[in-house]
């Protein structure tokens, strides 16, 4: 068998100037970036996974949080966000096509959609702020303690604030005065404070005015926390009952009854975990898809230039699109894990 080996001096050996397997440095040195990269949305992603394990039922599913579109309101779960992968899908698309029109070295080609790609990477992160806008403010039911201890987060439709009528006067308002602007974030505030009880609300300046409000429709409470009457995963509360139990919190006065929207300390729709994960692991890929866009922009510019065409190759583009592929391919993952399980 030796006989059939070929036998190499020191010089071919240890030599170098050769490509392993004819790849480019440049090349090689991006996947081993993105595969250390991909380690560790991994382990960000496992650790995710075992953290929702050991609190399964009371862990947020992904169409009752993510259920607005711009514009429209409530009431179209995941859409948006299917939206949003969507066009980062179609954006690796227009990737492709930029890298093949390189490989024909057909400069305006690569103009084209390379501008595609990088539109479809800004629709996508203005998308991500406008979700994270509208996770931070929270439903405008917010999650509620009820009286036994327990918490649950409401679903239905909410009745619009139509004005509130000023029935104590307060140094800005007199009595008989009605309010008719920002009321949905005075009295969420008001309620978060406590500054609410049986239906009047208590503004800054001193003011009590009473709410005049439409009527709930369809309130359902999903417990997100044990009390002693209610359980996480028991008996759905609906109809009446389900808004008896809320404004009975709402209104009793009491600060920190509501919560509304998610931040570092507190979350509306469910264990505090859920929004320290989701914050960090979609805030990662966000400054990913971000640091895409800017590299896609400076290889543009080169490629307007002229610069990758003088030098008779534009692997610079092949070598951004490696990145801007593993970007979408992590955002398939990430949509998986917070959105669809």
């Amino acid at each position: 068998m030796a006989g059939h080996s070929a036998q190499l001096d020191a010089k071919t050996l240890w030599g170098g100037k050769e490509s392993p397997f004819q790849t480019s440095y440049g090349k090689l040195m991006m996947w081993f970036f993105l595969v250390s990269d991909a380690l560790t949305f991994s382990g960000l992603l496992i650790a995710y996974g075992f953290t929702r394990h050991d609190a399964q039922d009371a862990w947020p599913i992904g169409e009752e949080t993510f259920n607005s579109m711009p514009f429209l309101g409530h009431g179209y779960p995941l859409l948006y966000v299917a939206l949003m992968t969507f066009i980062l899908i179609v954006s690796s698309v227009t990737m492709v096509l930029a890298v093949e029109a390189g490989h024909r070295m057909d400069r305006k080609g690569v103009t084209k959609w390379m501008i595609a790609t990088i539109i479809g990477g800004f629709f996508f992160l203005g998308s991500q702020a406008w979700e994270w806008s509208h996770f931070i403010h929270g439903s405008e039911f917010g999650k509620i303690e009820l009286s036994d201890g327990s918490q649950a987060i409401v679903k239905g439709h909410f009745g619009e604030i139509q004005n509130f009528t000023v029935t104590k006067a307060g140094s800005e308002h007199k009595v008989g005065a009605v309010i008719k602007d920002d009321l949905m974030h005075q009295f969420q505030h008001a309620a978060e404070q406590g500054h609410i009880e049986n239906g009047f609300i208590h503004l800054s300046d001193g003011a009590v005015a009473k709410i005049n409000k439409a009527h709930d429709h369809d309130l359902k409470l999903i417990i997100k926390r044990d009390g002693n009457t209610y359980k996480v995963g028991g008996e759905e509360i609906t109809g009446k009952k389900a808004e008896n139990l809320y404004y009975e919190a709402l209104y009793a006065g009491e600060k920190n009854r509501v919560i509304y929207g998610a931040n570092m300390k507190q979350n509306e729709y469910g264990p505090q975990q859920y929004a320290q994960f989701f914050f960090f692991i979609t805030g990662f890929h966000g400054f990913h898809v971000f640091s895409g866009v800017i590299i896609n922009i400076l290889i543009l510019l080169g490629v307007l230039a002229g610069t990758y065409h003088k030098r008779g190759h534009y692997e610079m583009v092949e070598k951004t699109g490696l990145y801007w592929h593993f970007v979408d391919l992590v955002w398939v993952f990430v949509f998986t894990f917070f959105y669809l399980l």
